[in-house]
């Protein structure tokens, strides 16, 4: 089993629990089975579950009760987004309580005089851009799902984008929350003039894949346009020139705002889609974005090309905002763009140092060989957070297993090659069991106090993140939830 079996105590309350819910937020409990089928997975369907049943609260206060209860009446959480999690972050539990954030939308000030946009968890990623605009703002990380995933689950997984490599992930453009604690209280960390000082528990909140509390509020950080921006594609016609590229330009001290890697199986895939006009030929390409004044922007695309020209690379501007546009929108699609490969797909996420991108494309493909299955390569080059698509048929035998075997061989050269288990997509159920590829026993054992510091009951997001059943000591009280137990399988589709 993946989780511990759910808690028949708990399941045996079921009734109780609904009718409790429903005295907080009257107007927000699902408990119908069919209903509950929507929130049964997330963007990573090969496993699902259905909840005990999901709460949608409207407010902070409502949110606040939701967590007392479940404190008093020993109920797991498991908090949701808008379900775009790739690791299983969002993955609910038979014995626990999904509370969805969706209803919680609300943009409550948008503060251009400190640079800042306050607003609830439930407000999408590319929203906050949307009401910031007209002024000359955006808000700057930008995942490939941002029209759909929110603002509290990008806190949750630290999520990145295309352009977090010049301007940051989500922990770089965030100045404060309001936290709500597994007991129920409501605590607020940073904020429009926080100064740091002591333990930065922002900064270990921001990533904690919904194990230690709640986003009520956020305060995000807005940026100025920049005045110039251009966009070029540079295509190779081998991979290893590609990833020579990336080393020579960012080793030469230019940031690109966005360089973003596609491989040839990509390029075709995405060219099908939606015809952004890639190279047909070419066995992989950058997409770059330079910004800033248009001297910055000259110097950039001067020292860039060439870097390009020396790894034997052509260098394409596109020269209008249409162009621009166009050049972007494809790489967007590449996720989408693989459903016309195979009907399955599983998006890896790891991150390596730069200078061993053409050792790992290297190492990818000759597991692509291995396995018998497609794999395309597209990631956020600069920074080195590799997303390698596995394509493969869930309806042929075997190929699922084929496919999480070779995903993790994956993770397992990044962390050989002195990279990270995960970039922006969390450890959640996915990379749980490879914890131990990258962590010491110490290691682990030092986050499992902070995850009981926050939490001493165990309850929040439980079975998650840690390869092993831990338990936390409070006041001589053992308080133990599932994680792993031998052969981690549920139903799978």
């Amino acid at each position: 089993m993946l989780f511990a079996p759910p808690d028949p105590e708990i399941l045996s309350r079921r009734d109780v629990i609904i009718a409790s819910l429903k005295t907080i937020v009257p107007d927000g409990v699902v408990e119908a089975p069919s209903d509950l089928s929507a929130y049964e997975s997330d963007a990573l369907p090969s496993y699902r579950q259905r909840p005990l049943v999901a709460v949608l609260p409207k407010s902070a206060e409502q949110v606040c009760a939701i967590l007392r209860y479940a404190a008093q009446a020993g109920v797991p959480i498991v908090p949701r987004g808008a379900g775009t999690s790739l690791s299983g972050g969002a993955l609910p539990r038979a014995d626990g309580i999904l509370i969805g954030m969706g209803r919680m939308s609300r943009i409550l000030e948008i503060d251009y005089e400190n640079r800042c946009v306050t607003l609830e968890p439930g407000v999408t990623n590319a929203a906050i851009t949307r009401a910031v605009e007209a002024e000359g703002f955006y808000y700057a990380p930008d995942p490939s799902s941002q029209i759909a995933c929110t603002i509290g689950g990008n806190i949750a997984e630290n999520s990145g984008g295309l352009h977090c490599l010049k301007y940051g992930l989500t922990t770089n453009n965030l100045m404060g929350v309001k936290f709500v604690l597994p007991g129920g209280e409501m605590i607020t960390l940073g904020g429009k003039a926080h100064a740091s000082a002591g333990l930065d528990l922002l900064g270990l909140i921001t990533g904690s894949e919904g194990l230690l509390g709640m986003v009520v509020e956020a305060t995000v950080r807005i940026i100025r346009k920049a005045p110039v921006t251009r966009t070029m594609l540079a295509s190779f016609d081998a991979v290893p020139d590609a990833g020579a590229c990336v080393a020579a330009i960012i080793g030469d001290g230019v940031v690109p705002a966005a360089m973003e890697f596609m491989d040839r199986k990509t390029i075709g895939a995405v060219e099908a889609y939606n015809a952004p006009g890639y190279p047909a030929d070419a066995e992989a390409i950058l997409i770059i974005d330079a910004d800033g004044t248009e001297a910055e922007v000259a110097d950039a695309m001067a020292r860039i090309k060439i870097h390009v020209e020396a790894c034997k690379g052509r260098l394409r501007e596109a020269t209008e905002t249409k162009a621009r546009a166009k050049m972007w929108q494809g790489r967007k699609a590449a996720f989408a763009a693989m459903g016309r490969l195979q009907p399955d797909m599983i998006c890896m996420d790891g991150t390596i140092p730069r200078h061993a991108l053409p050792r790992v494309l290297e190492g990818i493909a000759a597991m692509s060989e291995q396995y018998g299955l497609g794999c395309c390569n597209v990631f956020h080059a600069g920074d080195g957070n590799l997303h390698p698509l596995i394509i493969f048929d869930a309806m042929k035998p075997g190929e699922l297993d084929k496919a999480e075997a070779f995903g993790a061989d994956i993770l397992r050269l990044c962390v050989k090659v002195g990279g990270v288990l995960t970039g922006e997509h969390g450890v959640g159920i996915e990379k749980r069991d490879l914890m131990t590829e990258m962590f010491s026993e110490a290691d682990l054992d030092q986050q499992h106090r902070v995850k009981c510091a926050f939490d001493s009951g165990g309850l929040f997001n439980p079975g998650k993140v840690f390869p092993t059943l831990a338990a936390c000591v409070e006041q001589g009280h053992m308080h133990v939830r599932g994680a792993q137990l031998p052969h981690p399988h549920l139903p799978r589709f």
